[in-house]
């Protein structure tokens, strides 16, 4: 093996202060947060501050806006107080009602109306209903309409009257009675004014008898004729006492309904719906001069029935008359009857009925003309709510139409209300992968959704940003009343923000969990009667909330001190190291050393992660096992085949693997199976490693390092064990305090190292041996075991290789001759 380079000096253990990055108590020029101002608003977050304003100023159909980040980074709270400013100067939207439909009931209409007048014109309604009770029964008692109702009566008699009064007369000239009997009318002859008994007519001559036969047939004909006139005359009665009905309702109308016309004359639409009004309160005048209630009869029952104006009556969807500005709604629960409205049904008579009075808003009504901020994933998770979401932004309407309707499942009769005009700004708040999911899978997002304003989990780590965080605490501390935060408080919140952000150079933007730590501490400190919050109230907070979620971690070291879990931290092996696993459970972090052992085989250059074979491994994991096999192969077989077989396995895992931080322990397994080089049990390995043998940053490195110390200060601490980290890790480190003073007294130790050769150096104790300027191995180093392994490999392999050709050879060339 030949390459070029120089022997480099072996990595010593990191020293206490850079472990942890304590903050500079002399940049917190204050003795508690009681003297500190107040935050105006979200910090660390101008980015997404800018991309909010941006969606908000727009007015351009597309443009709304999609806020992602994680819980806690006061996604709601930046945009609630960029919605009130904004909102604060756009103008007050009308407000809708829907009303009744004369034309076609079932289709009520949509009016919209400045605001506050829409409660203004139901009120006005009412008392047009209490009004028309009294002035049509005013009207239709007064004198006059009496007397002209008295006039159609006796003229329509009079006609009768002077009808049967003339055929009286004629028949009286021709010898026969009109006569008026109980059952009607009857015809009879008659001598000196007397009706001629039977008998006494059978005596009449022949002739007498044919001419009063005659007669009679003659008169019959008229009486019919008369008879059948009577009915168009009761016809003609009613209509006459209709229109005077209709003549005195316009009088009793008329006068309360130009009222309202002048009132709202500068509403056309109210004025169109008035004089539908105005013309079915004329057609139907008569049910305001019935009793306010009667009695029916029904299968046997007798029931109380209140006449109803109802179709008068105005029902106010939106009302924002106490309002000022745009409105800006915020739904709890972003159902589909909530987004769209409803149509609600009350029981009557045994069945379910509804009108237009029992339309009920839902939070796009209320919302038009504003601003609607919905939870993502409360919308998502409701059935059809995102769906109808996006049907009302593309047709720019929201239409109420029931679930049942909509998907074919009902088809009775309902109400089909106007569609109302919709403009409305929707701001999404929710996860990133929500986000993503819906740009990829959904094209409609995309246009709909234009403006995504993005948060930061982190922001820069300095004496600006500590200041301004001490201003937070001051600010959350304030808003719930909690006691003022020492100086020193302050540093052990800014040092945890840093540990919470993984890196030693940013804090964490979570306000939520600050929030709650904040709480707790402030619990522990009026627990002991404090007048501020001392940084030991804090810490006992930190160290209270590890010891309750601490349960699973608690039970991981037991097993492995208990020997179930077998993990060395003593003597040395070949083929094995100690990994470190992090395990991610809801809020719960912590990580704990993973025996890793390889076996290596002559064979044809194939490495084997079983993890893999067996459908356990995932797809980064097994990444980094290939990438370590391409870098034996360059590194140690440039010029000849590969000749060996290895396998890797996480020893005692039983769930799927993941990720590539373990690829340099795997490595260095390998390389000791190799080499048959022993690896020091007491110190573990992290870290990935690319082809060229350079270890690479990975993530939990602070926790992966407490997970080992824990077990080593269980079985105790010789001064021999630690952690071997990527040096681009270093400046992640925020490591617990007693780790940092094991470290600081020689009994605990961390090495960051760049690549592979220093890796193993250190888990060995024998040199890595890089190649001279003549490219030459030292001999005896791990570099030079395992090439000279792998030559003999190959040696082997070729050599076998030959015996089996010969022996193919042979078998080709022949078979000996059989014999008889």
């Amino acid at each position: 093996m030949r390459r070029t380079g120089a022997e480099a000096a072996a990595p010593t253990a990191l020293t206490a202060d850079r472990l942890y990055s304590r903050c500079d108590l002399a940049g917190l020029d204050f003795a508690t947060t009681e003297a500190l101002a107040d935050v105006p608003g979200i910090i660390a977050q101008e980015r997404a501050s800018e991309a909010v304003a941006f969606g908000l100023g727009i007015r351009r159909e597309g443009y709304n806006l999609y806020v992602m980040g994680p819980a806690g980074r006061g996604k709601r709270t930046l945009v609630l107080r960029l919605l009130e400013t904004e909102a604060a100067q756009a103008p007050t939207p009308g407000d809708w009602v829907y009303v009744h439909n004369f034309a076609q009931p079932h289709k009520p209409r949509a009016i919209q109306l400045p605001p506050g007048r829409g409660a203004e014109l139901r009120a006005d309604m009412q008392r047009l209903v209490e009004d028309m009770q009294t002035a049509v029964q005013a009207t239709f008692e007064s004198d006059e309409y009496r007397a002209r109702l008295d006039q159609i009566e006796n003229e329509f008699t009079e006609r009768e009257a002077a009808a049967f009064r003339e055929l009286g007369q004629l028949a009286e000239g021709q010898g026969v009675a009109l006569l008026r009997t109980p059952g009607g009318f009857g015809l009879a002859p008659t001598k000196d004014g007397e009706v001629i008994a039977p008998d006494e007519f059978e005596k009449l001559s022949d002739a007498e008898k044919a001419r009063i036969s005659r007669v009679l047939e003659d008169l019959h004909d008229r009486l019919h004729k008369l008879i059948r006139q009577t009915p168009r005359w009761i016809q003609e009665k009613k209509e006459r006492i209709r229109e005077l009905n209709r003549e005195f309702s316009m009088l009793a109308v008329e006068s309360l309904i130009r009222t309202l016309k002048e009132k709202y004359r500068e509403l056309p639409e109210v004025l169109t719906y008035l004089e539908a009004v105005e013309q079915d309160l004329v057609e139907t005048a008569d049910e305001f001069r019935k009793p306010q209630q009667g009695q029916v009869q029904m299968m046997g029952l007798t029931m109380t029935v209140v006449p109803s104006f109802r179709r008068y009556q105005v029902n106010v969807l939106v009302d924002h008359g106490d309002n000022h500005g745009a409105p800006i709604v915020f739904p709890d629960h972003p159902s589909y009857p909530n987004l769209v409205g409803r149509i609600e049904h009350v029981e009557h008579l045994g069945a379910l009925v509804t009108d237009f009075t029992l339309i009920k808003p839902g939070v796009l009504h209320q919302a038009a003309g504003g601003y609607l901020v919905l939870d993502v994933r409360k919308l998502l998770m409701q059935p059809y709510a995102y769906e109808a979401l996006k049907r009302a932004l593309r047709s720019r309407h929201v239409r109420i139409d029931s679930l049942s309707q909509l998907l074919g499942f009902a088809h009775t009769v309902s109400l089909e209300p106007e569609p109302i005009p919709l403009d409305v700004k929707v701001v999404l708040l929710g996860e990133r992968l929500l986000y993503y999911l819906l740009y990829e899978y959904d094209p409609e997002f995309r246009e709909l959704f234009k403006v995504m304003a993005d948060f930061d989990d982190e922001m820069p780590r300095d004496g600006e940003s500590s200041e301004l965080y001490c201003r937070v605490i001051a600010t959350l501390g304030r808003k719930e009343s909690l006691l003022p935060f020492e100086r020193e408080a302050c540093a052990r919140l800014i040092e945890h923000a840093a540990r919470e952000a993984g890196d030693a150079e940013r804090l964490s933007t979570d306000m939520q969990g600050l929030f709650d730590l904040l709480r707790e501490a402030d619990a522990l400190a009026r627990g002991e009667a404090r007048e501020t919050v001392p940084a030991a109230a804090v810490q006992a907070a930190i160290e209270a909330r590890e010891r309750r979620t601490g349960r699973l971690r608690a039970r991981v070291q037991e097993e492995i001190l208990r020997e179930t879990i077998r993990i060395e931290t003593g003597g040395a092996r070949a083929g094995q190291v100690n990994g470190l696993s992090v395990v991610q459970l809801g809020d719960i972090r912590f990580a704990h050393p993973t025996r890793i052992t390889a076996t290596v085989r002559l064979g044809e250059g194939e490495v084997i992660d079983i993890a893999r074979e067996v459908d356990l491994g995932g797809a980064i994991h097994s990444k980094g096992v290939l990438t370590l096999a391409s870098f034996l192969a360059t590194r140690y077989a440039g010029g000849l085949p590969l000749s060996l077989n290895a396998s890797l396995v996480f020893e005692q895992t039983y769930g799927p693997v993941e990720g590539d931080s373990a690829s340099m322990a795997e490595l260095c397994a390998l390389m000791s199976a190799i080499s048959d080089v022993p690896i020091r049990q007491s110190v573990a390995v992290t870290g990935s490693v690319d082809q060229h043998g350079h270890m690479q940053a990975i993530g939990g490195v602070n926790e992966k390092i407490e997970g080992f110390f824990d077990i080593c200060r269980a079985r105790g601490l010789d001064g021999g064990q630690g952690v071997v980290i990527p040096q681009a890790n270093v400046k992640h480190l925020m490591l617990r305090a007693d780790v940092v003073e094991a470290c600081e007294q020689g009994r605990f130790h961390v090495w960051a190292v760049a690549n592979v050769d220093e890796a193993i150096e250190l888990l060995t104790g024998v040199p890595a041996g890089l190649p001279d300027e003549q490219g030459v191995v030292p001999e005896g180093s791990v570099n030079y075991l395992v090439a000279a392994q792998l030559i003999q490999f190959s040696s082997l392999r070729q050599l076998y290789s030959g015996r089996l050709a010969e022996g193919e050879g042979a078998a080709r060339r022949g078979h000996p001759k059989k014999r008889d």
